[in-house]
């Protein structure tokens, strides 16, 4: 059990580290938005460039960042029962749900992208718009990555939840699954 308690412990630290590069994507699209704005209705410029930037960002951030929000508990979860129940049975309810519907749901997800993000990358596809950027195709490879960080966070959280169950591990109050 320990080689799978550290192979999660670097696939939560990688998570982590991707998920705070990635943070900073929100900090330039506030820039970018303001630099669009400014050099439309100040100078009367506009630049389909930028304004697609903000686009490339925003998806990016979500979609590199999901993993890390899985890591620290930030996704939506109705909480009827899970809140009041105790360590041990919020462990099993973490541990089937990456099993039974994470697993599954990113498994179609991937079924489904692999081909729409190929025939992305077959035409080195480009943005319709003549002075857009020249690589939707990178943009549509994020779904890819998505899938892999949740689909290796998932597995983080299924060992760190196996390990709760199995009385090794603790989950501190304000971290994610596992966390000592």
């Amino acid at each position: 059990m320990a080689g799978f308690l550290s192979l999660a412990k670097a696939i939560d630290s990688l998570n982590n580290k991707i998920g705070h590069s990635v943070a900073w994507l929100a900090l330039f699209m506030v820039l970018v938005q303001f630099v669009v704005v400014l050099l439309r209705y100040v100078f009367g410029i506009g630049s389909i460039f930028m304004q697609e930037s903000i686009i490339y960002m925003h998806g990016f951030l979500f979609m590199l960042g999901a993993g890390y929000t899985l890591l620290h508990g930030g996704h939506v979860r109705v909480d009827i029962f899970y809140g009041a129940a105790s360590e041990r049975k919020q462990a099993i309810v973490d541990f089937f749900g990456v099993i039974f519907l994470l697993f599954p749901v990113l498994t179609l997800i991937m079924i489904y992208a692999l081909p729409y993000v190929a025939s992305s990358w077959e035409i080195l596809e480009s943005s319709k718009e003549t002075s857009g950027i020249p690589a939707v195709y990178i943009l549509k490879s994020s779904i890819i990555v998505f899938c892999v960080l949740m689909g290796i966070q998932g597995l983080s959280m299924a060992i760190h939840s196996l390990a709760i169950i199995k009385g090794i591990e603790h989950k501190a109050a304000d971290d994610g699954p596992g966390a000592i």
